[in-house]
């Protein structure tokens, strides 16, 4: 940092003396000016006229309320306009003592608003101008007259200016800040947003397989000693639905990586086009499931497409921890309209009714997939036993929710 800007920097955190600084040199260049004679064919002349006692207390009182300036600007412009009024009209040779007056009619204007400035303006060049016209020494046309006009003009316009200037870069720079938070909480907003997608997709994941797992896991433990052959299917099963979990966490997990990180995710989201699979592995775990669609030839976007498959996957995910494998559940999925309408239902034949309400996170999951692409989803008891997850999602989905991230495109 230059000495100058250090200067200038203590200056502003001290503006009390800035403002004396400021006062000092304005007493100098009064008092100077008092002795100066500008003569019209001689030029300026030294020592040829002396001000009077009484100019010389009012440069003096002027200077000195000059410092007070930014305090109280309307006083200090009565202060000193009052002092230039009694030396216009009193003194011969007239001393420049209006110089405070245009100063303070400066501070006036460039620390308040306008219609202030407009109305202290035109009081102090009026009062001014006017008592030196007609009540001062000169005559009324006298170009000292029209210099007090002038720079009291000047000294309110001067001051108007710097403050829309500095309204208008106060503007820019609250803009500039308001964009800057705005773009920080849409930041924010977008990680909390993709941190949700992930956990849902987690949560789908590893509850459907791990289900699949403990359920096959089960029956291969009951069947070890006698039927060796059904439990070495059962942990075929198990094998196998380890393996799509760890395949399906390993694409999810890969969202997380940096972008410059090798080995990117590059397999699909799952969607209906699997929905045989899903529904072959609750088949293989002694779950009773059937299908039925009436959607063929629609083509879904991804987003829909991959919410549909989460909703039946984790419907039916419920059916088997909640019903059990000796229920049965069916799975309708008919397009109507302009929209497509998912359906699973359960006979509860298990020990329990159902999911039990708020005891996890896969309704609550379920119904913030739906409602993120402004579909609608209804979940409760049957009557006469079991549970049913009604979902409405529409096809056509807008560009906000289309694409997520980590879906196909």
């Amino acid at each position: 940092m230059s000495p100058l800007d250090r200067a200038r920097r203590q200056l502003k955190a001290h503006p009390l003396a800035l403002d004396a600084v400021l006062a000092a040199g304005v007493l100098v260049c009064m008092v100077a000016g008092s002795f100066v004679d500008p003569g019209r064919h001689r030029g300026v002349s030294w020592s040829l006229r002396t001000p009077d006692p009484l100019s010389l207390v009012l440069i003096t009182l002027g200077a000195a309320a000059l410092v007070f300036r930014r305090r109280a600007p309307l006083v200090i412009l009565a202060l000193t306009g009052g002092f230039s009024l009694v030396e216009a009209v009193t003194s011969d040779p007239r001393a420049p003592v209006a110089m405070t007056a245009v100063i303070a009619l400066y501070t006036v204007a460039s620390t308040t608003d306008r219609p202030t400035t407009l109305r202290a303006g035109l009081l102090t060049m009026t009062v001014l101008t006017g008592a030196s016209m007609l009540a001062g020494p000169l005559p009324w046309y006298a170009q000292e007259n029209l210099a007090i006009f002038a720079w009291t003009g000047i000294g309110a316009t001067a001051g108007d200016a710097v403050r829309s200037r500095r309204a208008f870069i106060h503007a820019i720079r609250e803009r500039a800040e308001r964009a800057e938070r705005t773009r920080e909480e849409e930041a924010r907003r977008r990680v909390a947003e993709e941190r949700l997608r992930i956990a849902r997709d987690l949560h789908d994941v590893v509850a459907h397989h791990i289900a699949l797992v403990n359920v096959q896991a089960g029956v291969a433990a009951h069947v070890m000693d006698k039927r060796p052959d059904q439990a070495k299917e059962a942990l075929a099963h198990v094998r196998e639905a380890s393996r799509s979990a760890l395949n399906e966490l390993r694409a999810t997990v890969g969202l997380l990586r940096q972008s410059g990180d090798p080995e990117a995710p590059t397999e699909p989201a799952p969607g209906l086009a699997r929905l045989d699979e899903l529904v072959g592995t609750f088949r293989n775990a002694g779950l009773h499931v059937e299908v039925a669609r009436v959607d063929h030839g629609t083509t879904l976007p991804a987003a829909v497409d991959l919410a549909a498959y989460r909703v039946i996957q984790e419907a039916l995910t419920n059916v088997q921890k909640h019903a059990g494998t000796q229920a049965k559940a069916e799975v309708s999925v008919v397009r109507v309209g302009p929209d497509i309408e998912i359906t699973v239902l359960d006979d509860g034949a298990g020990q329990d009714d159902g999911p039990v309400t708020g005891g996890g996170h896969g309704l609550l999951g379920m119904r913030e997939r739906v409602s993120a692409l402004r579909g609608t989803l209804t979940t409760g008891p049957r009557y006469g036993g079991g549970f049913r997850v009604h979902a409405i999602l529409p096809v056509k989905t807008r560009t906000t929710v289309t694409a997520q991230p980590g879906d196909p495109v």
